[in-house]
């Protein structure tokens, strides 16, 4: 789920920004544009922890800008097949639900659900029990299972399940907004 990584960027700056605050500049502006992105091959970036080397910069010819190449610690997050994680559900429709661990936006479709939950639409839709005990809606917190990861330049896509055991309603939305304090 979560992994310690060392990673390579080249970092472009323009020479405004050279002098003795250089160094400082080139990590505010690799944090900027690399924490909060997600990677195709290491998964999404959660934060920046170290720089270890900032390169000698090689001057662009014609613009002036000078390239860095910068190696950096990151702590990323990369969902895997058959992981269990803990959900936020942002959206409720009869082909399923979606919800989010995250920067993770994962879809259970109404076939990974347990056979004796049934939609209901109306103000608020739903998936809930015949008798209404266990309901699932919007931001209700489930905890579900990974069956299928999709990962593209800027986003983690999730196949989820909850339809085993041990998985389902964590905590219920109607619950926690009734245990917040006045």
């Amino acid at each position: 789920m979560f992994f310690h990584m060392v990673l390579e960027r080249n970092m472009q700056l323009h020479p405004c920004h050279f002098g003795p605050r250089l160094r400082d500049k080139l990590i505010s502006k690799l944090m900027k544009d690399v924490e909060g992105t997600s990677s195709g091959r290491h998964g999404f970036i959660v934060a920046i922890t170290a720089v270890d080397d900032i390169g000698k910069g090689l001057i662009r010819s014609g613009t002036g800008y000078v390239t860095f190449p910068v190696k950096y610690q990151c702590i990323v997050f990369r969902p895997f097949k058959g992981e269990i994680l803990e959900a936020i559900v942002t959206m409720v429709n009869k082909m399923g639900f979606f919800a989010e661990a995250g920067p993770v936006q994962i879809f259970v479709s109404n076939h990974l659900i347990p056979d004796d939950m049934e939609f209901l639409s109306g103000d608020t839709a739903s998936y809930s029990t015949a008798n209404g005990s266990v309901k699932i809606q919007k931001d209700t917190e489930v905890r579900l299972k990974i069956i299928g990861t999709r990962i593209d330049a800027t986003e983690i896509f999730c196949i989820g399940t909850i339809k085993d055991d041990f998985l389902g309603v964590v905590n219920d939305a109607d619950e926690a907004a009734c245990e917040a304090p006045s």
